[in-house]
């Protein structure tokens, strides 16, 4: 790896999702609570060894996701995206599209989708 590589970590809270039937005062205590707690797991994700070689920033946003990702990716002129694919098929393709896809393409730089076997990020 180039010494200048940094990897940046991101976990986006989807607000559509995330506000359905939390009062305003929930949402801002769950969101200082479970940021840190978010971020710690995002960290947990990477090998010792990787994160000794590079700089590593985690981010947790709330938004819509394929949006907030392509902003960041932008912002943060990244050279790849490397992201999870649910593998959502059918019905459920069609009413919730693909956060995957929308990031394909739209995103400044090439995209990397791995689908996701056996394992989940599960928020706290």
């Amino acid at each position: 790896m180039k010494d200048e590589s940094k990897l940046y970590l991101l976990h986006v809270v989807d607000i559509l999702a995330f506000n359905e039937g939390i009062d305003t005062m929930a949402k801002q205590v769950l969101n200082e609570e479970t940021t840190n707690q978010l971020k710690t797991k995002l960290i947990e994700c990477i090998p010792k060894e990787i994160r000794s070689d590079m700089e590593v920033e985690t981010l947790v946003v709330q938004g819509i996701p394929f949006a907030e990702i392509i902003s960041i990716a932008k912002k943060n002129r990244v050279d790849m995206i490397v992201m999870g694919s649910h593998g959502r098929t059918g019905i459920a393709h069609i009413m919730l599209g693909s956060v995957s896809e929308k990031v394909v393409r739209k995103a400044p730089c090439p995209v990397l989708t791995v689908r996701q076997t056996g394992h989940k990020f599960v928020m706290p």
